[in-house]
């Protein structure tokens, strides 16, 4: 028989707090807190990105390393964020169409 029902037994769900989910977090990349953590191949290059850097008004650990593969990726992440698209609403049928005919929606493109 199923535990819930069993000899009067009601087991709690257990809530995303207790399970570990946070949907609060604190973490923001690029703060004095958690600084970004750039990898670079030569001094000129960690000029610019020291530069862009400040012009953006974040914080990073800049690494000059030639042996490794150059690695931005957290600055890209943050300079590069994807916006929402909106799109204009679509007339309701019975309003005046937009192509600019004078008919309604419904009776010309609709």
């Amino acid at each position: 028989m199923h535990d819930l029902y069993y000899k009067g037994r009601i087991h709690t769900r257990e809530n995303h707090v207790k399970t570990g989910y946070n949907n609060k977090r604190n973490i923001k990349l690029g703060t004095e807190k958690h600084p970004l953590t750039l990898v670079v191949a030569s001094e000129e290059r960690k000029q610019e990105i020291a530069i862009l850097v400040a012009r953006n008004e974040l914080f990073a650990n800049i690494t000059v390393d030639s042996a490794v593969d150059e690695n931005i990726n957290e600055l890209d992440a943050i300079l590069n964020k994807p916006t929402t698209t909106r799109f204009d609403k679509t007339p309701n049928r019975n309003d005046p169409c937009s192509c600019g005919s004078g008919k309604k929606y419904k009776k010309c493109c609709g």
